[in-house]
């Protein structure tokens, strides 16, 4: 479909966003709400639009059991109720500033298409890291990050399971039969991240034999020890072998498809692999335009998400955040933080002065009967900022004593020495994780102290926590390693 260009005299004022998913579905939603009379044109390279990314994990797993429920809208409802105008398959690959003009691939392929704007937004979203090692292109080498990744995956362990071949596939190759004695898929699992870890449980719940080769000396990456030796061994309990310091060289397999992975501790047969080992910012098309870039490459933006271009924003994870921790410029690449970014930019693009004040890399993840949430700076990423702490460990429960079924949580706190103010915590546990971080997170952007969390009237009742709450009990034994109890 071709877009009408028209001079700038004979149209309407037009945003332009490019990419259809959180950030630029949000900023192109919020700009038509309070500017109506403005068009407003979305541009996605892919088939879909406003998706479930997180919830693609589940998708495999079959706790989803159809992919379209992860869409939260489709173009053609996009432009029915939101008066948007969204052209999937159309890639953005150039961009003029000032002749503000966006040059468009068509589904056709060809690259003739110019859309001008008055305004636009770029949410260009992030890319998953493949490193360039050997054998990096052999097939049924999956990384997961859009729907597609997931159709991809889902579709390679359920012709294994039924025996057929996915023809014509470009980058899946399955054998027909299993090999002799064999009767379990396996899979390579390389980064013990979120992604990698709710992969575990994904395809071992497929059945799948699993192989988690993570470099660091941990999963969860920079997560206090207190908090990650209970889901490794967790991982273990589950059937996960785990190997960690342990570096990928490169991968081999016979008829162009993986079935070795090779690491410096030995070689690993596998009948597929999942890199996990985290992404970076989609900021090239960005850069090439003049358009400033700040930390891991990622697009730096203003509290209002304008760029060094007025009338250019970006928003999601191809942008920079500020850390309401320390003050400084980070790269969190989140989907909550990608939709509130959204909003953010097209308000603004739609002439309002709207503040994003930051993040606080507010984040929880499911690791089989586990609950893992973590909310501002951990003991590692303290020590880097040269922020003298401590950190504080408590055991607690989710549950009252007296009540059946209650389940014990960990909870760390990253503490500043000199000033008692909360600089993060991180909580493990079956159950009560998950949203008891929510109120840390709020305590961290009210700058408290753990003396202020100690005060905290939280809410009790036998079924939902005891008498004083973990929260509060963590707070309490900080303040001790104080002397202030």
């Amino acid at each position: 479909m071709r877009i009408r260009v028209g001079t700038v005299a004979s149209r309407r004022e037009r945003l332009l966003v490019i990419g259809g998913l959180a950030a630029g579905m949000s900023a192109a939603s919020a700009a038509k709400r309070i500017r109506p009379q403005m068009d407003v044109i979305v541009l996605e390279r892919s088939p879909f639009i406003s998706y479930g990314a997180c919830s693609i994990p589940y998708y495999i797993s079959e706790e989803i059991k159809d992919y379209r429920d992860l869409i939260a809208i489709t173009p053609e409802k996009a432009e029915a109720e939101r008066g948007l105008l969204v052209r999937t398959l159309h890639e953005a690959m150039a961009i003029d500033p000032g002749g503000r003009e966006v040059l468009v691939r068509s589904p056709d392929k060809t690259m003739g298409t110019r859309i001008a704007f008055d305004r636009l937004v770029i949410a260009t979203g992030a890319v998953p890291i493949r490193p360039p090692l050997p054998g990096i292109d052999l097939k049924n080498i999956f990384v997961l990050r859009t729907l597609e990744d997931g159709v991809a995956v889902k579709k390679y362990i359920d012709a294994w399971h039924t025996r057929e071949t996915l023809a014509g596939s470009q980058s899946i190759s399955v054998k027909p039969s299993p090999e002799e004695g064999k009767d379990r898929l396996r899979a390579v699992i390389v980064g013990g991240g979120y992604i990698g870890l709710e992969m575990c449980e994904s395809v071992r719940k497929r059945g799948v034999e699993v192989t988690l080769i993570e470099k660091m000396d941990r999963v969860l990456g920079t997560m206090d020890q207190s908090i990650v030796e209970i889901v490794e061994e967790t991982l273990k309990r589950q059937g996960v072998r785990l190997l960690k310091e342990t570096t990928v060289l490169g991968f081999e397999g016979p008829e162009g498809a993986v079935s070795k992975v090779l690491t410096d501790k030995g070689t690993f047969h596998t009948d597929f692999v999942i890199l996990a080992i985290g992404v970076r910012p989609e900021s090239a098309l960005a850069e090439k335009a003049g358009i400033a870039l700040g930390v891991n490459k990622a697009i730096t933006v203003d509290g209002q998400m304008r760029t060094n271009f007025s009338d250019i924003f970006a928003a999601g994870d191809c942008a920079d955040a500020l850390s309401i921790v320390t003050g400084k410029k980070v790269y969190i690449p989140l989907g909550t933080t990608a939709n509130k970014q959204g909003r953010v930019a097209g308000e603004n693009a739609a002439g309002r002065e709207t503040v994003f004040e930051g993040v606080a890399g507010t984040a929880q993840t499911k690791v089989f009967d586990l609950e893992v949430a973590r909310t501002g700076l951990t003991s590692l990423e303290a020590a880097r900022e040269n922020i003298p702490f401590f950190a504080s460990t408590i055991k607690g429960a989710s549950r009252a004593k007296s009540y059946p079924a209650g389940k014990p949580i960990t909870i760390t706190y990253v503490v500043e020495k000199d000033t008692g103010r909360l600089l993060g915590a991180q909580m493990v546990g079956q159950e009560g994780v998950a949203h008891r971080i929510d109120t840390l997170a709020t305590a961290l952007y009210a700058k408290m102290t753990v003396e202020d969390v100690a005060r905290l009237d939280l809410g009790y009742a036998p079924p939902f926590a005891t008498v004083w709450d973990p929260i509060l009990i963590a707070a309490n034994v900080a303040l001790k390693k104080m002397g202030k109890r």
